[in-house]
């Protein structure tokens, strides 16, 4: 299994882009310095009215099939 840990920080205008599907793809730097993409569509547990805002790990297969996301304490 793959783990990728990162911060987002997007304000509930920002998320509309998402939510419209003006926008099908998330791509954030992770703590390791790599970059990842996933569907936007894992997001949608973590909206808030002040948008999305936290530190997540993204876990994959190997393959980087199967992704699920968590929104990690602190």
């Amino acid at each position: 299994m793959k783990q990728f840990v990162f911060h987002l920080s997007i304000s509930p205008k920002q998320y509309l882009a998402y939510y419209r599907g003006t926008i099908t793809q998330v791509v954030v730097p992770c703590s390791t310095g790599v970059t990842i993409q996933f569907p936007a569509g894992l997001l949608t547990p973590f909206v808030t009215e002040s948008g999305i805002q936290g530190r997540f790990r993204l876990t994959c297969d190997d393959n980087h099939k199967g992704s699920r996301l968590q929104r990690l304490a602190g």
